[in-house]
């Protein structure tokens, strides 16, 4: 009887559960990244991932699939991922790249966006700042990214947002063997996020743009 009800569940339903376990432990391997817990060229299996987060190996070879496609890590048959390495490079060039698709975008919306609409966004801001003051590297790299989400949602423009939040994803994977981010370089960071929330809602054009700027130039 117990064995035909469980033949009974839905395969839809056995998709649904399956599909959250892995963005739950792509969600996991993420912050991991973010935080330096995977380390840059070393090499992780499926199963051990999978004891560390107490789940068989195939949710986890799912995720580090999607993660190869971001190209976070690439696949070696028969032995894992290895997490690939940044370089201050690219990391300049993703800053460079992200400068000129949200500068022009933020103008644009200084100009045209009324001040009560920049303040509703003074929670997304304030959750940075949260973030960055209890030295949480994964949870500011979230809130981080939400922030810049909810501004470019003002455009009006899906895939800006979608390539943009995939640039800055990029962007906060650290480089190899540099130390742990300092809870006083998230808290700077973050008060970036208020005084840019000012400048836009003051329509101030050039302090928005010098902000943005320097904002990706130092971006953590």
């Amino acid at each position: 009887m117990h064995d035909t009800a469980r033949a009974r569940v839905p395969a839809q339903t056995r998709k649904v559960l399956r599909h959250s376990v892995r963005g739950q432990v792509l969600d996991a391997l993420r912050a991991a990244l973010v935080d330096g817990e995977l380390v840059p060229g070393e090499i992780y299996s499926g199963p051990a991932l999978g004891d560390r987060f107490g789940v068989s190996a195939t949710p986890v070879r799912e995720a580090m699939q999607q993660l190869a496609l971001e190209g976070a890590v690439e696949c070696l048959p028969n032995r894992g991922f290895r997490v690939l390495s940044r370089t201050p490079r690219e990391l300049a060039e993703l800053a460079e790249v992200r400068a000129m698709l949200e500068v022009p975008v933020m103008l644009r919306l200084a100009r045209s966006v009324p001040a009560a609409t920049w303040e509703a966004l003074r929670p997304a801001a304030a959750a940075t700042a949260e973030a960055a003051a209890a030295g949480d590297v994964p949870g500011y790299a979230e809130a981080d990214r939400a922030f810049h989400r909810r501004v470019l949602a003002l455009a009006g423009n899906d895939q800006l947002v979608q390539v943009a939040e995939e640039l800055h994803r990029r962007a906060q994977w650290p480089l190899p063997g540099a130390p742990r981010v300092r809870r006083a370089d998230l808290v700077a960071d973050a008060a970036e996020h208020a005084a840019l929330l000012e400048a836009l809602a003051a329509g101030d054009l050039p302090v928005v743009e010098s902000l943005i700027r320097e904002h990706f130039a130092g971006a953590t």
